[in-house]
């Protein structure tokens, strides 16, 4: 009899098991997704790219005019865009020992080009060999792909030629990206 009671207990079991209802519950995810772009230079990692320094030592690099390494820039962006050029000032700030200070203007000794384009854009501008830092912003890239790691390089040429004086002359070069 026990033998019984045990079998119909566990068969009891079994069916109660097998007869549960399920219940499940739902909720929406919202995205909310804003346009976003940034740019960097690589060596850095951020915005301010590290100082690019061109050595005048001998008397070719006065005549000749002297080249900087490529500086490379990345653009992240959910959307295309395009990549304007421009120098933060018309004249260079100078430091040395002559006074009255050198005026220098950016746009007749300091040129720029993209050397390097792995955006998916075009090269605007005739920006694929050296022209004029400008004052104000002009297309360097344009049509550029979106993407998470859109690559340009660029070229620095300065030809201060003979005119100024020994001391450091500095300028920003500010790059900026649009989303299209």
């Amino acid at each position: 009899m026990k033998k019984i009671f045990l079998i119909a207990a566990s068969l009891f079991a079994f069916v109660a098991a097998k007869a549960q209802v399920n219940s499940s519950a739902s909720q929406t995810v919202n995205l909310n997704l804003s346009n976003a772009i940034e740019i960097t230079f690589t060596g850095s990692g951020t915005a301010t790219g590290d100082p690019t320094t061109m050595a005048f030592t001998t008397v070719a690099h006065y005549a000749d005019g002297v080249e900087s390494s490529e500086q490379q820039l990345k653009v992240r962006s959910n959307k295309n865009f395009k990549v304007a050029v421009k120098s933060n000032a018309t004249n260079f700030t100078y430091t040395g020992s002559t006074t009255p200070a050198p005026t220098m203007v950016v746009a007749d000794v300091l040129n720029v080009m993209v050397s390097g384009n792995n955006t998916g854009g075009t090269i605007a501008n005739s920006f694929s060999s050296y022209q004029d830092v400008p004052t104000a912003n002009i297309d360097m890239l344009s049509n550029c792909s979106k993407g998470g790691n859109q690559n340009f390089s660029v070229k620095y040429k300065a030809e201060p030629g003979f005119n100024f004086p020994a001391g450091n002359y500095a300028v920003d070069v500010v790059y900026t990206a649009t989303q299209l």
